[in-house]
């Protein structure tokens, strides 16, 4: 008898590893189909009579990122100010907290910045995609605009990606610099280094390499937190209660993707 129940739930662990293996590559392969789609309307849609709309564009840049601007702001000078803290406590122990601009400047610019940027976007904007375009596709909205000859991708996703890959990398610029200014401020009152040295030496501290790793982890990020989102949103079954559910999903798979992505870049940046 026990053995039969050893088996008996062998097999329906298998059962769900199996499941989770084919829809985790199902919706890759979609967010694959979907990149390639929207890159189709984007280059190709003028050609075709269907233009993506440079409205509607604009329309999403401004809730991405100009709507965004005060949260990250906020987030970005707060967490500036506890680097330049935690790192003036640890380099005090060694007697060289004059260095704490070499962590402060790599930290804000190449991890802090990018990271945090993504990950408000994700429980910002990915989740407002995923519950529009669930809304739309529970009210029969998405069938409506097939019904018009109207494509639900160049119509409602190209927009949203492209307005995400734009805007995600200059909130992040402005996380950077952000940051970067409070981290001084605090270290110009604890330690007494003026701002203009602080500055001069960061500029010295970072390079060209350092501004373009944080910048391509943001487009990076933006690409996943987009995808992420129109996928859920799309796959939406029920009606309020499962608006919520995919909702709620695409902020932490969008989260879990940003995290990972994160580690993956990082480690084959470094090499």
């Amino acid at each position: 008898m026990a053995a039969r129940q050893v088996a008996d739930s062998a097999v329906k662990l298998a059962d769900k590893v199996g499941r989770w293996t084919i829809t985790t590559v199902e919706e890759v392969g979609n967010g694959g189909f979907l990149i390639a789609e929207s890159l189709y309307w984007l280059f190709m849609g003028r050609r075709l009579k269907q233009p993506v709309r440079l409205g509607a564009i604009v329309i999403q840049m401004m809730e991405v990122g100009i709507k965004a601007v005060p949260i990250i702001a906020m987030l970005g000078g707060t967490i500036g100010a506890m680097l330049a803290i935690q790192s003036i406590y640890m380099l005090r122990i060694f007697g060289a907290e004059s260095q704490v601009t070499y962590g402060v400047a790599f930290s804000v610019v190449r991890e802090f910045a990018p990271l945090i940027t993504g990950i408000l976007i994700a429980g910002r904007s990915g989740s407002a995609l995923a519950a529009r375009l669930g809304t739309m596709k529970i009210s029969q909205e998405i069938d409506a605009l097939k019904v018009m000859g109207i494509n639900p991708v160049r119509f409602l996703v190209v927009p949203s990606l492209v307005a995400m890959v734009v805007m995600v990398p200059a909130l992040t610029l402005f996380n950077m610099f952000v940051g970067l200014t409070c981290a001084g401020l605090y270290i110009n009152a604890d330690l007494g280094i003026s701002m203009a040295a602080y500055f001069d030496q960061t500029i010295d501290i970072l390079s060209l390499d350092d501004l373009l790793h944080g910048v391509g982890k943001s487009v990076l990020f933006a690409l996943l937190v987009g995808i992420i989102g129109v996928i859920n949103g799309a796959s939406v079954t029920g009606g309020a209660e499962g608006v919520g559910k995919v909702t709620t999903r695409s902020v932490v798979q969008s989260i879990s993707a940003i995290i990972v992505a994160d580690m993956l870049f990082a480690f084959m940046a470094t090499r």
